[in-house]
């Protein structure tokens, strides 16, 4: 068999230095299946209340979630996803209970956009964007993007799209809701969910990118800080080269 040229990099699926290749958005979001998983509670809660009624309704989104959470078990996959669709789900349909309207159903879900664009936009206002909050605390890096003047800005441009998103779904959902539309609210809470948060994701990469590029340069820029051996070793040259004080 022959080696691979010296200059070319072996293919073993990770990238140099053993490191994982980072996953895609895509992945990022759940999958494919992520998509269907979180949609398919909504259509059969449409479905099955346009059909059988509002109790049969609640039961049967209840029940998909139930099977989802089922699912991604015997298939051994990530189950927060599951467990906080459940749980999301389970509170809609108590709502809707409650309420005894189907479009009780979306209530949850359009408060809870409220909140979310609030908090949000709070961490704008006090110069903490959840973006690079968030970001950098899930990779350790502490914080000097706060420092860089340009990584604030681009963190906190990130957020505040990601602020426009949950401003927007509340604002168009709670007109459906008033309007008693309960199949456009099921179409806008699919359409304006993870197709938006993609939108806001990739703003978040962009701004974690710009940030990472510009506190590297800077990095780069400044001297190397001397160890306390090098301090020691400098002052020592420099009085020994120093001319004698004359009495």
């Amino acid at each position: 068999m022959t080696e691979p040229a010296s200059g070319e990099p072996k293919k073993t699926g990770e990238e140099p230095d053993g490191e994982k290749p980072q996953p895609t958005l895509l992945e990022q979001m759940g999958g494919l299946s992520g998509l269907f998983y979180s949609s398919l509670p909504v259509i059969v809660f449409v479905i099955a209340n346009s059909i059988f009624g509002l109790t049969v309704g609640i039961w049967a989104a209840v029940g998909s979630a139930v099977a989802i959470t089922v699912l991604r078990i015997v298939r051994k996959e990530p189950l927060q996803p599951a467990i906080s669709g459940f749980f999301g789900v389970a509170i809609a349909a108590f709502i809707a209970y409650r309420t005894g309207s189907a479009k009780g159903f979306f209530l949850f879900g359009i408060w809870t956009s409220l909140v979310y664009f609030g908090v949000f936009v709070l961490s704008i206002v006090v110069r903490w964007p959840l973006a690079g909050v968030v970001w950098n605390a899930l990779n350790g890096s502490g914080h000097a993007w706060r420092k860089d003047k340009k990584s604030l800005i681009a963190y906190s441009i990130a957020t505040g799209a990601m602020a426009l998103i949950f401003g927007a779904r509340f604002v168009v959902q709670r007109w459906l809701y008033d309007e008693d539309y309960t199949g456009w609210l099921a179409f806008a809470k699919i359409a304006m969910g993870y197709p938006l948060y993609a939108l806001g994701l990739l703003t978040v990469v962009w701004a974690v990118r710009r940030s990472d590029k510009h506190l590297k340069a800077q990095a780069e820029e400044e001297p190397p800080k001397e160890t306390d051996a090098e301090v020691e070793a400098r002052l020592r040259e420099k009085y020994a080269q120093a001319p004698a004080v004359e009495n």
